[in-house]
């Protein structure tokens, strides 16, 4: 199919129930940017379950067309897009504002894909400024949980408990060693931040910060018609050509962020096909764009949606690519393991039950997302950054990012570069020794 490649269930791809058990529970993740749509765009709850709903249908396109990945949302880049869309007042303006941001992202990710100029675009942002802008992403995502008003004042005790386990859980040496002696803490390990999930919801109501969940049996109530009629181009408009102007600086910023996850993606998939010489995996950067690229434009018309459609979800990948490197008898092809888990997903958002059992802890699932990718954005922020200038321009261009936007990060790093770097403003520093310091 041109540049696609079309691959279904049970044609092209073994069904893997194990994978589509997991995607019906974890479809908590897509329902915690619930919470965050209520927030910015004063949505009803039914109403953001009907953009979740049809960003999860769209989920779908990636394996579909080829695309060997779990697609997920452009993480780091939802406080920037908070930010963004905040400038402008509740209502009609603030919808018009995220419209023509996605549209514009949209656009710009399937422009790339067709030429194929993605790589060589964000190529030419000196390393400096690409440093600042995953950096300042990372802050902003943690500034976002901890800031007045925020979700911290809210679910203190929660959050506290659940990092703390999610970070062990994760990131610990610790429990890295002893998961592989332990068959239980293994199959711990390979959920991801599920068991956070589980965790929270008993915790929050032990410790007074949320009710206990209220279980409702059926189906789920998405209002597609309040959505297209109130926040949508179909009963709004289209929004002025000068919103989409205002949009491209933080656009272009987080299409940094967004490049950051396709190295990533490539990376993973790279490792996968090393371990399993009996399926060649195509992943091609290009499609990529076009398929997120397709998603955002599409999401921009029917559904505006803050945490904007990406490439990857990160978590998910490396936890099914861990299982498909284990053999064909473990995951018969990476689009089974890919392809089942976000056929779960769906599902899970349209049983009542499970929406019912995580609604009150979205707050605290989404500030676990946004912790968690602040921690991986500033680490890859920081080995960006080829020299130690390098890391300080970043730590300038992050802060004001972080407070003031991407325009005036923007602004900051090319002042400072030219400054310093002068006729090497694109090469910048030249850190060897620091980048063998940062990898070790």
């Amino acid at each position: 199919m041109g540049p696609f490649k079309l691959r279904l269930p049970f044609v092209h791809y073994k069904f893997e129930w194990a994978d589509y058990s997991q995607g019906l529970l974890m479809c908590a993740v897509d329902l915690s940017a619930i919470p965050l749509m209520i927030e910015i765009l004063g949505m009803p709850f039914e109403v953001a379950l009907a953009v979740v709903l049809l960003n999860g249908i769209l989920y779908l396109t990636h394996h579909l067309l080829g695309d060997p990945l779990v697609p997920g949302w452009i993480t780091p880049a939802i406080p920037l897009i908070m930010l963004y869309a905040s400038q402008f007042p509740e209502g009609a303006e603030r919808v018009h504002a995220l419209i023509s941001f996605q549209l514009t992202l949209g656009v710009l990710s399937l422009f790339l894909g067709v030429t194929g100029l993605a790589g060589k675009v964000v190529s030419l942002v000196p390393p400096a400024i690409k440093s600042g802008i995953i950096l300042g992403a990372g802050v902003a995502a943690v500034v976002s949980v901890f800031e007045v008003g925020g979700r911290f004042e809210t679910f203190p005790s929660t959050i506290t408990i659940a990092m703390a386990i999610a970070f062990y859980f994760i990131y610990s040496n610790h429990f890295n060693r002893i998961k592989k002696k332990n068959p239980v803490l293994g199959i711990i390990g390979k959920l991801g931040i599920l068991p956070v999930f589980l965790i929270a919801i008993v915790v929050a109501p032990l410790v007074g910060e949320a009710p206990w969940p209220n279980i409702e049996w059926g189906f789920s109530k998405p209002d597609f018609l309040t959505l297209w009629s109130d926040y949508t181009v179909f009963g709004l408009g289209f929004p002025p050509i000068m919103m989409i102007l205002t949009a491209l600086p933080t656009v272009f910023a987080t299409y940094i962020v967004l490049f950051g996850d396709i190295l990533q993606s490539k990376a993973l998939l790279d490792e996968a096909d090393e371990a399993r010489p009996d399926e060649k995996i195509d992943y091609n950067p290009n499609r990529a764009n076009l398929i997120f690229g397709g998603r955002n434009t599409i999401m921009s018309i029917i559904g505006p949606d803050v945490t904007m459609a990406g490439p990857l979800w990160a978590a998910m990948q490396v936890i099914i690519i861990e299982r498909y490197k284990e053999g064909k008898e473990a995951m018969h092809s990476i689009f089974s393991g890919s392809g089942s888990f976000r056929w779960g997903t769906n599902t899970g958002l349209l049983l009542l039950p499970i929406v019912s059992l995580v609604e009150p802890i979205l707050g605290v699932a989404l500030a676990s997302t946004l912790l968690i990718q602040g921690f991986v954005s500033v680490r890859i922020g920081v080995m960006e950054s080829r020299g130690y200038k390098d890391l300080g321009i970043a730590g300038i261009i992050g802060s004001i990012l972080a407070i003031k936007g991407a325009t005036w990060a923007f602004a900051a790093g090319i002042i400072l570069c030219l400054v310093i770097y002068g006729k090497d403003f694109f090469k910048g520093e030249n850190g060897k020794i620091f980048t063998k310091h940062i990898n070790e």
